[in-house]
């Protein structure tokens, strides 16, 4: 049975998303570093010689997909199973009839398990013995780092491969095949899109495909149509979306990014009385506490970054202390976190500079590095020029040196602009004084140099 086959009227009601999954590699976008043409685990998924593996990557990277393409090209019987929703019961009766198939018929079981990481150390360590005699070939998916979440005599019988975060073009690819497929997406349908609106959704999904899928989904259900039948989608319709899509398909959803906004601007406002509340509003409400430490690690970065570089540590250790408490008594650490974060000096410098970086990087591609930073590691290479007139800072009063390490291309460009809060007043400060010690070196010949600065 192929398991991509769908009933029309059932397909007509799943979400765009679900028909959109890839039924095979030749419609897969992305994780080209493990599923590329060549690469060992593409091949194993051809040849059906996939053993225990375990997938490692963020929401919607193709994590379930990547399973299903297993399935797709192996004779063995495929049971997807969720860790949410499923307990011991269940896998003890797949696995029994799993040992049935393969004593009676030959035939091998995968049992996908989707967000392992919900397993608890007795639920996975259960896996073990089966997995061990091949009754069963275990496939896990989970967005958590196995290292953590994955009991290590389980981890050690599993092949473990990271799935990237889908990039904004390779978003974009994953929605024009939606709006072109007749079969499964929106070919169908007179759709007219205002410039840009692909690159506005794939930049509001931060990475997510099944989450850029149901975005435009959501446009095309609630734009109405003109008078010739067609729906033309605006960035202002997408913006508009955002703050509702999710309602759509989880009742709970709205409610959830509502609150997680609360929490994330309290934090950004300097108020610990409001992180405190909407923190114990969504930890009263289930909400996974290791997402919550994942938020405030983001924010520690992101809003705080040098300005109270123990943010970082702050935040971290509220995940590990979580993590080995439990609730109840780990959340406390988390409370602990939130009200640091919010007392926090605030500064973005370190996310703009950084995104600036990433913005060059991408669209200058792979410029040089400058040879005079090279490492000459043979002496060919140093006979090439590596390593040329490299200035060693050690050698320069107090290790400052003026050379340039960015490519030529580049030359001259300023990432980092630390504000005038916290501990990055002082990184200001430490940065424009080794300005001056440059523009002093600088100097031109025959002109008299101002004074070095003594060292102790």
């Amino acid at each position: 049975m192929d398991l991509f086959e769908k009933e029309k009227k059932k397909a007509a009601r799943t979400p765009l998303a679900d028909r959109m999954r890839p039924r095979n590699f030749k419609e897969f976008v992305g994780q080209e570093h493990i599923l590329g043409p060549g690469k060992p685990l593409r091949i194993a998924i051809e040849t059906d010689q996939v053993g225990s593996t375990i997938f490692w990557g963020p929401p919607g990277s193709g994590k379930t997909t990547v399973a299903y393409l297993i399935a797709a090209h192996s004779k063995a019987h495929f049971a997807p199973y969720s860790a949410v929703t499923s307990g011991v019961k269940e896998i003890k009766e797949v696995v029994a009839a799993a040992h049935i198939r393969r004593s009676q018929r030959g035939q091998k079981t995968i049992l996908l398990i989707d967000e392992i990481h919900r397993f608890n150390k007795a639920q996975q360590d259960a896996f073990l013995p089966h997995v061990e005699k091949g009754t069963i070939v275990l496939v896990g998916a989970t967005t958590e780092n196995p290292s953590f979440e994955v009991v290590s005599p389980l981890l050690s019988r599993c092949r473990v491969y990271t799935l990237e975060r889908l990039t904004e073009e390779q978003i974009e690819l994953i929605l024009e095949k939606a709006l072109k497929d007749k079969e499964r997406g929106l070919g169908n349908q007179s759709i007219k899109l205002e410039k840009d609106v692909l690159s506005t959704i794939s930049h509001l999904s931060d990475g997510d495909g099944r989450v850029a899928l149901s975005l435009l989904e959501f446009c095309v259900d609630t734009v109405s149509s003109d008078k010739d039948g067609a729906k033309s989608i605006r960035i202002k319709d997408v913006e508009e979306a955002v703050q509702k899509r999710f309602l759509v398909y989880d009742k709970a959803g709205e409610e959830h990014y509502n609150l997680i906004s609360a929490l994330h601007k309290s934090l950004r406002d300097s108020d610990p009385d409001g992180a405190l509340y909407w923190l114990a509003r969504m930890l009263s409400a289930g909400e996974d506490p290791l997402y919550l430490a994942r938020r405030m690690i983001r924010f520690a970065s992101e809003d705080i970054g040098n300005a109270d570089p123990q943010a970082l540590q702050v935040a971290v250790a509220a995940k590990d202390s979580y993590h080995f408490l439990g609730s109840p008594e780990g959340e406390l650490a988390l409370a602990q976190a939130a009200a640091y974060l919010a007392t926090a000096p605030k500064s973005n410098a370190v996310y703009a500079a950084f995104s600036e970086a990433t913005k060059d990087a991408r669209e200058y591609g792979s410029l040089p590095v400058p040879f005079h930073i090279r490492n000459p590691v043979t002496s060919h290479m140093k006979a090439w020029g590596y390593g040329k007139d490299y200035k060693y800072a050690h050698d320069s009063p107090e290790a400052i040196v003026e050379q340039e390490h960015l490519p030529e291309k580049l030359k001259g460009r300023k990432y980092y602009r630390p504000h005038e809060r916290g501990f990055e007043r002082e990184i200001k400060k430490r940065l424009e004084y080794w300005g001056k010690l440059k523009a002093q070196r600088r100097t031109p010949t025959g002109k008299k140099a101002t004074p070095k600065r003594k060292t102790k």
